[in-house]
């Protein structure tokens, strides 16, 4: 039996960004650490599951955080200082269209 070890992180910042800003889009910015615990590299979607809702984000390795803290950029359903989790997005299994 396979258990999903997925420790909680915590907000530490939140961006937010304007039309016509260069960079623009959801994005997640978490430590180099915690991201390859998590078995998750630079440019890859994941899911970031907060306490109200669940979005698809890019994963950013950013080493001047501190562990345990990540910062959201256009993220909507999470405030500072909650707690969310990261899930990889999974490509590779076909959907399940059995009760479809």
């Amino acid at each position: 039996m396979a258990t999903d070890y997925n420790p909680p992180l915590q907000v530490y910042a939140l961006i937010a960004t304007k039309r016509g800003d260069p960079d623009r889009g959801p994005e997640v910015r978490v430590q180099g650490n915690e991201a390859s615990f998590r078995l998750m590299q630079d440019g890859e979607l994941v899911w970031v599951i907060g306490p109200r809702r669940q979005e698809i984000a890019t994963l950013r390795v950013d080493d001047t955080l501190p562990r345990g803290a990540v910062v959201l950029r256009d993220v909507v359903g999470a405030a500072p200082s909650e707690i969310i989790r990261l899930r990889k997005v999974d490509t590779d299994t076909p959907p399940n269209t059995r009760y479809v």
